[in-house]
């Protein structure tokens, strides 16, 4: 894709389908739109917002999140604290986000992305390939492989083999 500079006060008030990100002053399209990475983002929805009372979470797929001043991500999926007070955007560091991975995504591409998260404060960076039904715990900036991902501290947890 082509970037596209235009200024944080445009991105804010302009809307995008399927929304982009804005790193730095550029628009940056996000690979989205295939049944599959749509179903398991749906059942990862699903997941989450059946246990979404019991944990005091709320679900939000597809929300744009402040991570630096100049940079704004879409996960697939941010789970935020049910007491969090955003409004418009997530400025304040979800629990955890969750990226269902396009066939056209490659691993070495979400460096920046995990970053990004990590150094908003993000506790709980999760992965998934809906291809090979495989996930990542990227929490601690490494890709580490699991079935079952788990917010230290916490309750939250995702079971891949349930979805």
């Amino acid at each position: 894709m082509a970037t596209t500079k235009v200024s944080l006060e445009e991105y804010l008030k302009t809307s995008y389908r399927p929304d982009v990100e804005y790193i730095d002053g550029e628009l940056q399209e996000r690979n989205v739109g295939e049944i599959e990475h749509a179903r398991m983002i749906m059942a990862v929805l699903k997941w989450f917002v059946g246990r979404s009372q019991q944990w005091q979470i709320e679900v939000l797929p597809d929300v744009r999140v402040q991570v630096k001043a100049e940079r704004f991500r879409v996960p697939d999926v941010c789970i935020c604290a049910a007491s969090n007070s955003d409004t418009h955007i997530v400025t304040t560091a979800p629990l955890v986000v969750v990226e269902v991975l396009s066939p056209e995504d490659r691993i070495g591409d979400y460096r920046d992305r995990i970053a990004d998260y990590l150094g908003m404060g993000i506790h709980g960076v999760w992965m998934i390939d809906p291809a090979t039904r495989k996930g990542w715990d990227c929490s601690t900036g490494n890709w580490v492989e699991t079935a079952i991902f788990r917010l230290a501290a916490s309750p939250i947890y995702l079971d891949l083999s349930a979805i």
